[in-house]
């Protein structure tokens, strides 16, 4: 990922853009109306909703001050609406062609109504819509009983002809829009949406940026009597084009997702356009008889205490809720809980694909959910109630975690082991990016970066392959990468000054006459750097990757130096070291906001001052003090080189967490609740991705502050999803992608690993077995375990089995108490409520082993102290050395 924003930001700029087409309607002004939760505004002429806000609040969840630049045909609106149709008897086999239909697309006034009983608003859509169309759409804004907003349609068939309605949407509008507006502004107004693809359990959740304040939730409208033809599924969630209006607010770019739509039926769009593609739930459509009329809608309600409140605010408006523990990507071999909660009873629940997931009832809305036995990607539950409703729950199964990760470090030290030694640029012998659909390993892009082992695009590869090493080494894959740090990183990538450049792979012909550049490439785009250009050493953020290589190293050197020969653990720990001091100088860009990945400087000053290298670790903290100070003095301190982005955060939080600047660093917390569930590869385009490297670092953030607090679960929800993403990233042959496409018409892996590395980091750092009491609070879970299975002995003592792809790391909420170890796994702990624990080490089968591990015990969220009581155990690193010929079992105890 290379950033552009400051570009954006300063074309894009409001005060430079002119006033747009008014097709909307605007200078008739607007219907100011109210209901018991909101105060809104809706445009006269067209009816639309343009401005929403809590009652009593002066948020507003959508773009209102820019609207006078998204008044033109074809800007999409609360209030509008889509639809495919052909005559009935022209479907299936006979192929009749779809007509479309769109409110948006070239408007006339439809001046609503105010006067018709039980509604604030009526408009009929008629003069808006095509003139041959057969259907005629009325429209009603009302108030909804408890006093939430209604939106509803009624689609009537005046036509002679049956018709078959193939598409349905909704077009959803939040103010999304971070164009031209400063941090703290994008900060104290915008919002970030979520959907929940979930058929008549579908919804949208919508977070305020800053991650604190009312949010908002919409779902189905129930119509009549509640049953599958009077709701509202969420059958897709489509991406909107707005194509001829990317001057106004940079539609579509990365300072402006763009819009979706809430789908309804998709059967037109599954035949044409997304044909091939494997969608969320399977594609439908509904026949209108002459004279018939469908009705449908949609609800917004508002969650005054934030996104804490939004499963309890959605399940009060009826709409069924899913709570899965630890998540909703399963591993091979293991199973999850699905807690259910819904007005109605469940009268069956079966997989799509038929085997791949099995759900057994273990008590009224409780199921545990196993994966079937070969059963691999992506499946999904279909739940049937008793009402009518249907939902859809969507899950990934992945093969055992340790598995999944051994394949990780297999594939990227084979097929992506780059051993031409006469390439011109140096990068032999590497671990580079791969095209997995080409089945070859990247060695020229237009993007010189992706090919040249910098940046988040170009070292995500190595970066993965040496962070494997960390967690799960493997001495034939350590040897490679050693070598690659004396033949390519230590003698290219770096300087010997320390400096990282930012691509070793260039566009400057005259410079390498030998080599023949891919002449279908356009190479004159300003990301293909030249020489110079790509030797720059001016990007802080490609520190991280090197520093995180060198730690990585450092880690295997340490807890088994059998399989490492080229250096020493001291190399390798003040390789790390020397590269982060190095990325703080002046003449090194971005060092003053939070980069991606930097929890590891935090886990290299841990390893300094357990290594008794007090200068070292003195200086490191004090370089990272003085940015802290700076963050804790900012309002928005979570700066970027992307305006969609929230790659800062996780630096920000891990150095004002340490120091001790609380309020900053709550702060960060709310602002990464803002972004999660959160937003490159070989597809070029600006979208909504899905288990980007995002979220696996900021998840990071949530999973240390539910170690701070454990009584909050919904950190622990949140951060364990964004933890297990980078292990549904992993295909089965070991090929990790960069992220997963979402736009309806893709719906698959990126083709290239790209960077992928950031997401393993965050994997490596964060993955472990969290206990949790979720309490009646919650959906009346619990207690609980993410990573692991629990179960509670007769007399109260907590037994638990870790199942995570690292099984180095466990946090006991109930006694705030955090073990971590540095080679071999933990099996298996136990605890009682007095603050007894039991511990067992061993050693995965087909891994390198070793003598001995280091345990380390912290107490993030307790005053309580805890020491080893197992006698002969001798303290080592600040922590103590567990011998590992045998299982071990240690013995801890509260002092």
């Amino acid at each position: 990922m290379f950033g552009f924003s400051i570009i954006l930001l300063s074309l894009c700029s409001p005060l430079a853009i002119a006033q747009s087409d008014d097709n909307l309607g605007l200078k008739n002004g607007y219907l100011s109306l109210a209901t018991k939760n909101f105060e809104l505004k809706l445009v006269k002429d067209a009816g639309v909703l343009v401005s929403l806000k809590p009652a009593g609040d002066s948020f507003d969840f959508l773009p209102f001050d820019y609207l006078r630049y998204r008044a033109r045909n074809g800007q999409y609106h609360w209030g509008d609406i889509t639809y495919r149709y052909r005559e009935a008897s022209t479907g299936g086999n006979d192929g009749g062609r779809w007509i479309d239909g769109d409110s948006a697309a070239a408007r006339k006034p439809v001046r609503g109504k105010t006067n018709e009983q039980g509604a604030l608003v009526t408009s009929v859509l008629t003069p808006t819509l095509p003139s041959n169309s057969p259907l005629n759409v009325t429209r009603r804004w009302t108030e909804v009983s408890g006093g939430d907003l209604g939106l509803r349609f009624t689609i009537r068939n005046q036509g002679r002809a049956a018709i078959e309605l193939g598409s349905l949407g909704f077009p959803t509008e939040f103010n999304s829009i971070f164009t031209g507006r400063p941090a703290a502004e994008m900060a104290r107004v915008c919002s970030l949406s979520d959907p929940y693809i979930g058929m008549h359990a579908g919804h949208i959740r919508v977070a305020p940026t800053k991650g604190n304040g009312p949010a908002l939730v919409v779902t189905p409208l129930i119509i009549g009597e509640s049953n599958n033809s009077n709701t509202t599924p969420m059958e897709a969630y489509r991406n909107l084009r707005e194509d001829h209006y990317d001057e106004q607010t940079a539609y579509g770019s990365q300072t402006f997702e763009g819009l979706y739509e809430w789908q309804v039926l998709t059967k037109a769009w599954a035949e044409n356009e997304w044909s091939g593609v494997e969608p969320w739930n399977a594609p439908s459509s509904r026949v209108l008889q002459p004279g018939e009329s469908l009705e449908f809608g949609l609800r917004f309600s508002v969650a005054k205490g934030g996104v804490r409140e939004l499963d309890s605010v959605v399940e009060s408006t009826g709409t069924p809720v899913a709570v899965g523990i630890p998540g909703y990507i399963i591993s091979q071999g293991s199973s999850a809980m699905l807690h259910l909660q819904s007005t109605s009873d469940v009268e069956s629940i079966t997989a799509n694909p038929s085997g791949a997931l099995t759900a057994t009832r273990q008590a009224a809305g409780r199921y545990a959910v196993t994966p079937g036995g070969s059963a691999w990607g992506r499946a999904r539950l279909e739940i049937q109630y008793g009402d009518g409703k249907l939902q859809t729950v969507h899950y990934y199964i992945s093969k055992p975690g340790t598995e999944a990760v051994s394949d990780l470090g297999r594939f990227s030290t084979t097929e992506q082991w780059f051993n031409d030694t006469t390439d011109p640029f140096g990068r032999a012998p590497s671990v580079m990016t791969y095209d997995y659909e080409a089945k070859a390993i990247v060695t020229q892009d237009p993007r010189t970066w992706v090919a040249g082992l910098s940046d988040e695009g170009g070292a995500g590869s190595f970066l993965a392959a040496a962070m494997k090493q960390a967690v799960q080494p493997s001495a034939e894959e350590v040897a490679k990468l050693e070598s690659f740090v004396d033949g390519v990183l230590w003698k290219t990538i770096q300087t010997t000054d320390f400096s990282v450049r930012k691509s070793i792979f260039y566009y400057e012909p005259s410079k390498v006459p030998g080599f023949k550049y891919n002449p279908s490439f356009d190479w004159s785009v300003w990301w293909s750097w030249n020489k110079q250009a790509s030797y720059a050493i001016n990007r802080a953020y490609d520190y991280v990757h090197v520093a995180a290589t060198y730690w990585a190293l450092y880690r295997v050197a340490r807890a088994y130096p059998a399989l490492t020969q080229s250096h020493t653990w001291d190399f390798y720990l003040n390789q790390a070291y020397q590269t982060i001091m190095r990325s703080m100088k002046s003449d090194v860009g971005y060092n003053r906001v939070g980069l991606m990945g930097e929890t590891v400087f935090g886990e290299i000053l841990a390893d300094l001052k357990r290594e008794g290298e007090a200068s070292k670790a003195s200086s490191l903290e004090q370089s990272m003090r003085t940015r802290a100070t700076q963050w804790n003095s900012e309002e928005v301190p979570f700066g970027s080189e992307m305006a969609w982005d929230s790659t800062g955060q996780e630096g920000v939080y891990y150095w004002t967490n340490y120091f001790g600047f609380k309020n900053t660093a709550l702060k960060t917390v709310n602002s990464v609740l803002g972004f999660m569930p959160a937003l490159r590869g070989k597809l070029q385009r600006i979208e909504r991705q899905i288990h980007h490297y995002g979220s696996g670092l900021n998840s990071l953030v949530l999973l240390s502050a539910f170690r701070r607090d454990p009584s909050d679960a919904y950190l622990l929800r949140v951060g364990y999803g964004g933890v297990s993403g980078p292990l549904s990233s992993i295909h089965a042959d070991g090929f990790a992608a960069a992220s997963f496409h979402s736009w309806p018409d893709t719906l698959k892996w990126d083709g290239y690993s790209g960077d992928y590395g950031p997401n393993f980091v965050g994997l490596a750092l964060g993955s472990g077995t969290y206990v949790a009491d979720m309490g009646d609070g919650d959906g009346g879970i619990g207690l609980t375990a993410f990573g692991g299975s629990l179960k509670v002995e007769p007399g109260g003592r907590v037994t638990v089995t870790t199942s995570d792809p690292v099984r180095r790391r466990v946090f006991i909420g109930p006694l705030g108490v955090l073990l971590n170890i540095d080679a071999g796994i933990i099996s298996e702990f136990s605890y009682e409520a007095g603050g007894s624990i039991s511990v067992t080490l061993s050693q995965l089968g087909g891994v390198a082993k070793t003598d001995a591990a280091v345990l380390w015990i912290e107490t993030p969220s307790s005053s309580v102290n805890y020491t080893v009581t197992t006698a002969g155990l001798q303290k080592a690193r600040g922590g103590w050395r567990v011998p590992l010929s045998t299982d071990a079992t240690v013995e801890i105890s509260s002092v």
